[in-house]
């Protein structure tokens, strides 16, 4: 195990997507953040706090169970709803990491079934490429090319007590 990012540098990547995500959409109007369960809600409470704090604005946050929309899903899962309009809204959905892409595309399929937001944004903490489906993220805190047969965990203080990133 070998540790690829610690607190500071983890706090540091936060701090500078949630920039990137306020330039990138010129402010916050109809901007919504989206944790995807379990520890891309983490990094999108983080996300939000830090950008209604640049901003000075209340911005929507929710989570997001995928279970119902993967693919590799069989079982019949209860759909919960987000109790929030998602029409026209521009959407940050939030991962800690992006792998294979079908976490992502599962929440994509997720957000369609509440609504047609104006724009499906994807921020992640890390990247460690071998994508199976097209998708690249917005917003990443660190690319980490991984191997197959690695394994990256996050640690986030909400779930383990301290913030860090290992690769196993």
């Amino acid at each position: 195990m070998k540790e690829l990012m610690d607190e500071m540098m983890i706090y540091r990547s936060i701090k500078r997507i949630s920039h990137e995500i306020i330039e990138k959409n010129k402010g916050v109007d109809d901007l919504v953040i989206i944790g995807i369960k379990t520890r891309g809600v983490a990094l999108a409470k983080r996300l939000h706090d830090n950008i209604e704090i640049i901003e000075g604005k209340k911005v929507p946050y929710l989570t997001l169970d995928v279970k119902p929309w993967r693919d590799d899903n069989v079982t019949s899962i209860p759909i919960a709803d987000l109790n929030y309009d998602l029409n026209n809204k521009i959407v940050v959905l939030c991962d800690d990491v992006l792998h294979t892409g079908r976490t992502a595309r599962a929440a994509m399929d997720g957000i369609m079934h509440y609504g047609r937001a104006k724009m499906i944004e994807l921020a992640v903490l890390i990247d460690r490429g071998h994508r199976e489906l097209p998708i690249k993220a917005d917003f990443v805190g660190k690319n980490i090319p991984t191997g197959q047969n690695e394994r990256i965990e996050v640690k986030f203080k909400e779930f383990d007590n301290e913030d860090k990133v290992v690769i196993v």
